[in-house]
């Protein structure tokens, strides 16, 4: 008779071990759920662990939207739920008046449907949070447990009541500081300079009744993750890709190439076209040290600024500004870059391209405040960005350990996992 052959115990291969020695199939990861709040910045950062966890082939997006148009672009400022409802209450007495006033004879306008209509947003998976807990509870026993990332203020009531409602059956995972009780979630993902926003002194002056949107100067809890930057999707393995995608492109261009990545001010990093005549002085002092110039700007910067750059460098032999239209070159930009000038107001544009290693130089920092001082300062500590002066050599390069927060982070969940038992599929 031939003997029978057991399955190898833990400890042996682990690519022939199976899932009955591992916590069984209860307690292997295999897809995700993604909260996203429509901001490719926000969701950029899900998507980006997602995919540094192996599960970007598993995920599932899912969407918290609001009203849009009219008046609702005033109330951005309440909670989702609220929202909806009042925009409902609002419709229906739209609706009403839209009666009396067309008996009237009166030609009406039409009131801009919910979640964009028109804008391709009524076909988003809208995040519901009775069928993803549904979900959860009623394929656990096939498919193991579910990941669950979200990131954006909109998303954290969904994510929160998630784990209230099936904390045996999910993992959740809040990126950027949610402004709440940080037990309410599996694991808090935020950059130090959110969660320590203002120095111990800085804090004391704080209105006592904005004292509850300041974070605590305490050390995190074991289920808080501090960042230098925001998380993302660009790694070694995605920088080789676009280089590859990019080639044809970009490897013909004179070197060294400059990429200079134009975002818009914001309500803590404010600017206007007294930068931008900054920014294009600055370039036309480096020109002569440039092989080339790639400029690109963002959906969020101003007309007025896009012009003067276009009119005072738009016709220079050595630059190409790039004009919106796809394919978007930002990848091949990064992997084919030998040194980036961007914006301050982007935390996530300036993060990308600390993560390649090469030289970053800021324009603008010195007129951020609040937490962003915080995180340029971080930045210039470890060497990773240097101020844009104009009286760089662009030929003389200089470098610094890749900044490598989602990888960090990645590493952070699966010890999470492994700690409630279970474990990421291979």
């Amino acid at each position: 008779m031939k003997p029978i052959r057991l399955p190898e115990p833990p400890g042996g291969n682990p690519m022939g071990v199976p899932d009955i020695f591992e916590g069984g199939v209860y307690g292997v990861v295999r897809r995700a759920v993604v909260l996203g709040n429509g901001f490719p910045a926000a969701e950029n950062q899900s998507i980006g662990l997602v995919r540094a966890l192996g599960l970007e082939q598993k995920q599932t997006i899912y969407r918290v939207t609001r009203p849009r148009g009219g008046v609702n672009n005033w109330l951005l400022w309440l909670p989702v739920s609220l929202h909806k409802k009042l925009d409902y209450i609002i419709r229906q007495i739209y609706g009403y008046s839209r009666i009396l006033l067309a008996g009237r004879g009166n030609k009406i306008d039409s009131l801009p449907s919910e979640n964009g209509g028109s804008m391709g947003l009524s076909s988003v998976l809208e995040a519901d949070v009775k069928k993803i807990v549904a979900m959860a509870h009623e394929t656990f026993e096939k498919d193991g447990p579910l990941l669950v990332v979200a990131s954006g203020r909109d998303t954290i009531s969904v994510a929160s009541a998630i784990k209230k409602l099936a904390s045996e059956n999910v993992f959740v995972v809040q990126i950027q500081h949610p402004r709440t009780q940080l037990h309410r979630f599996d694991m808090v993902i935020t950059p130090h300079h959110d969660y320590y926003p203002l120095t111990p002194r800085a804090q004391e002056q704080v209105p006592r009744f904005l004292r509850s949107w300041i974070t605590p100067r305490e050390p995190p809890d074991r289920n808080v993750v501090l960042t230098v930057g925001a998380l993302h999707q660009v790694d070694s393995a995605a920088l080789r890709t676009a280089a590859s995608a990019w080639h044809d492109e970009f490897a013909p261009l004179p070197k060294p190439l400059l990429v200079v990545n134009i975002g818009g001010p914001t309500s803590h990093c404010r600017y206007g076209v007294d930068l931008a005549k900054q920014l294009t002085s600055s370039l036309h002092s480096v020109l002569v040290s440039c092989g080339s110039v790639r400029i690109s700007f963002s959906r969020r910067t101003p007309e007025k600024i896009s012009n003067i750059i276009l009119k005072e460098l738009g016709d220079h032999p050595k630059i190409y500004i790039w004009d919106g239209e796809e394919p978007n070159p930002h990848m091949g930009h990064l992997a084919w870059a030998d040194a980036f000038v961007i914006t301050p107001d982007s935390v996530s544009m300036v993060s990308e391209a600390c993560s390649t290693g090469k030289p970053v130089y800021v324009i603008g920092a010195e007129r951020c405040k609040w937490k962003f001082v915080e995180f340029h300062k971080s930045l210039r500590e470890r060497g990773l960005v240097r101020p844009f002066t104009g009286l760089e050599d662009m030929s003389e390069s200089w470098s610094y350990p890749p900044l490598n927060d989602t990888a960090e982070v990645a590493n952070r969940v699966r010890e999470a996992l492994a700690h409630r038992g279970w474990r990421l599929k291979l």
